[in-house]
């Protein structure tokens, strides 16, 4: 009895440190949802503050997720440097850069300082990302990660459910009235009341600020445990030994472009409800809660995902079905109106929900020690949130908000197409 007992504790000692990793992974998903789905509040509101237009407000979005291509493969390099739990704590503190430009951005209300903030937080999560997602492939059964990343998406999203919210309750507060007022204002009147407006962010984001750093602090003094993305077993090695370029791997391309689709359609969903909805004639203050609704219906994808795969559905089914329920949505709204055509884009959440932790695992499988430089190009990938909105913006301006949104309908199909072939296409 006592052998026993003495054989079965590392056996309980590794589960309880890879539940602990997770948790310590899933605080940090946290993170990246509640400072990514702020957006979705920033667009309008600094259209109003800056007095932009359609096109120029989504620019908010393009310097946030540009940022994941330009920094992608350095934050690679930086990671092979620090290990993974040094490089998280670094870009917790290239975040807390980012939020405190937005002091300068706000007592100025210059949109250029705006953006650069913007661009610095999203460098900061570049690193994160690079480490967080391969990380929560790698810690468990590849065939189960689409689970352990849905966990790390509620993490996420309940984050981005809770920014909106918190942030929009801030800015948002009159609003209506103010622009009417400000047709009405001189010159001089006009910039007081607009730098009045644009000060409420300074104090969120010097507490953002405080909070990651003590958040990089904490990942540091941690005990979570390096992980070896490098080693392959003897049948992957067999597998990889001609293989020079992450190029010969035609499944992880098609994965990243996928990616690029699905990241442009999530941001899009998110981001552009909220205008969309005061163009459908709802206030702002009362369309602030529809980003809510599209992370909370993420939540609902996530929670089936979990109780799903892989006890009865495959990750490569989910990610068909998600395609097609996308593409279903998409259509309503362009078809609807009102309430209802802004209720279909909040919808739109529901089938996004396993679409990044399907593509993931799908998109890296047998790369082995191509893992690292693998994962940097799904994270380059995110930029489709930098390209698609601005385009969905431009078409708002020149043709309307609502038919604007037939850009994601091909997005959604490439997506079916990866799902159903493009993930087997292991060979050039």
């Amino acid at each position: 009895m006592k052998n026993q007992s003495t054989l079965g504790t590392p056996q309980v000692s590794a589960k309880s440190e890879t539940n602990r990793s997770i948790l310590i992974i899933g605080a940090l998903f946290f993170i990246f949802g509640f400072v990514t789905w702020l957006n979705s509040v920033l667009v309008p509101y600094l259209k109003i503050a800056c007095e932009l237009n359609n096109f120029q407000s989504y620019f908010v979005v393009s310097a946030f997720y540009i940022s994941y291509l330009v920094m992608a493969l350095p934050s690679a390099k930086i990671l092979k440097l620090t290990g993974f739990k040094k490089g998280m704590s670094v870009g917790l503190l290239v975040m807390a850069v980012g939020a405190l430009i937005f002091v300068p951005a706000a007592y100025t209300r210059t949109y250029g300082l705006f953006l650069l903030g913007l661009f610095v937080l999203g460098t900061g999560l570049a690193i994160l990302q690079t480490a967080a997602n391969p990380y929560i492939t790698i810690l468990g059964p590849i065939e189960s990660a689409a689970k352990r990343i849905s966990i790390m998406g509620i993490c996420n999203k309940i984050a981005g459910t809770l920014a909106p919210l918190v942030l929009g309750a801030i800015v948002f507060k009159n609003t209506e009235t103010l622009v009417e007022e400000l047709t009405l204002m001189s010159v001089a009147e006009k910039a007081l009341v607009l730098d009045e407006l644009s000060e409420r962010v300074v104090v969120p984001y010097l507490i953002m600020m405080g909070v990651l750093i003590l958040l990089a602090v904490m990942i540091y003094f941690s005990s979570l445990p390096e992980v070896d993305t490098d080693s392959e077993d003897e049948e992957l090695a067999k597998t990889n030994v001609n293989k020079t370029s992450i190029f010969q791997f035609p499944h992880l391309l098609l994965g990243t472009l996928a990616m690029f689709f699905y990241v442009g359609v999530e941001v899009i969903a998110g981001d552009t409800v909220i205008s969309y909805a005061a163009s459908q004639g709802i206030p702002l203050i009362d369309a602030k809660v529809f980003t809510s609704y599209t992370l909370g219906a993420m939540i609902i994808g996530y929670i089936i995902g979990i109780s799903t795969i892989p006890k009865y559905i495959s990750q490569e089914k989910a990610l068909r079905i998600s395609a097609i329920v996308g593409i279903i949505f998409g259509l309503g709204a362009i078809f609807s109106g009102g309430f209802i055509s802004v209720l279909f884009i909040s919808l739109l959440g529901l089938g996004n929900a396993m679409v990044w932790p399907a593509i993931w695992p799908m998109s890296i499988a047998g790369l082995g020690r191509f893992t690292k430089i693998g994962s940097s190009f799904l994270i380059m990938a995110i930029a489709g949130g930098a390209i698609l909105p601005p385009l969905y913006g431009y078409l708002a301006d020149i043709v309307n908000p609502q038919n604007a949104y037939w850009i994601v309908i091909p997005c959604y199909a490439f997506i079916l197409f990866f799902a159903s072939k493009g993930y087997k296409i292991r060979s050039n």
